[in-house]
């Protein structure tokens, strides 16, 4: 995240816009590929910050590699999410308000390795119960983009 960086060098922990994507990858069975973050220790989506100059998809695509190993040939739009409850404070005091692109990826190259600092672990989970240790961001992000609707 060096723009990202880059800014918190100058306003520090205050409150930032964060424009971002984030992937969801499902595997045969439905499950979706989550990953166990190093700085909370719960388990959220792939994604992250976009770069300057950099577009949603490509952001998408950068996060899948940097974070799961992965690549996809296509991504499919689902909904682009804003606003007050898109608010997060992250474990160090960072704020942000998140804009943020919700794609799924499809037709998945490679197999899940963790492959950055920021995930200890990758793991396909079931949507038809509650994840234990899921990310609370995480699963608003996951009810507003209508992939749980049972919990």
């Amino acid at each position: 995240m060096g723009y990202i960086s880059d800014l918190r060098k100058v306003v520090g922990s205050r409150p930032l816009i964060m424009a971002g994507a984030c992937v969801l990858i499902f595997n045969e069975y439905g499950h979706l590929l989550l990953q166990k973050r190093t700085d909370s220790l719960d388990w959220g989506t792939i994604g992250g910050a976009l770069e300057l100059g950099e577009s949603l998809e490509e952001a998408a695509s950068r996060e899948l590699y940097e974070e799961a190993g992965l690549r996809a040939n296509n991504f499919k739009f689902i909904t682009l999410l804003s606003g007050q409850d898109m608010y997060y404070k992250y474990p160090h005091g960072d704020e942000i308000y998140n804009v943020m692109a919700i794609y799924e990826a499809l037709d998945v190259e490679g197999i899940p390795t963790v492959n950055d600092d920021e995930g200890l672990e990758l793991r396909f989970f079931s949507l038809d119960e509650p994840i234990p240790g899921l990310n609370p961001f995480n699963e608003l992000v996951l009810k507003k983009s209508g992939y749980i609707t049972k919990w």
